[in-house]
């Protein structure tokens, strides 16, 4: 916004109008409420927290499988909803390890093409 073609008065009339709306917006109670919302959302406990009532109503395995969870040593769920990947590549020195071609390249894949051989060879 170029206020460069303004006169002095202009500009006045200008600020005056815009602390007037800045005024009516902060004290509307819409506005009331977003400036507490960050407060309450520190209130809030962490995913992996327990409050105390929680913790008192549920069984005891419950509270501790949510713990385990929390800290990281639960297991990594396994999607069923996805087949696992195709091999598309095969380590010629170990038949048994193998590639899709998806995701960081395995060291064997890099020391393959840092000899200068095509990725096509390793195809499986």
């Amino acid at each position: 916004m170029d206020l460069s073609s303004y006169t002095l008065p202009d500009l006045r009339e200008l600020l005056t109008k815009i602390e007037a709306e800045i005024d009516q917006r902060t004290a509307t109670p819409q506005r009331a409420t977003r400036k507490k919302t960050p407060k309450q959302a520190q209130k809030l406990p962490a995913p992996h927290d327990v409050m105390p009532d929680e913790a008192l109503a549920a069984p005891t395995s419950q509270v501790a499988s949510t713990t385990t969870e929390a800290e990281g040593s639960a297991p990594p769920a396994v999607r069923k909803d996805k087949p696992p990947a195709v091999i598309k590549y095969r380590n010629p020195a170990k038949p048994e390890q193998g590639w899709s071609g998806h995701g960081r390249r395995p060291q064997w894949v890099l020391d393959w093409l840092a000899q200068g051989k095509p990725i096509e060879d390793l195809a499986a």
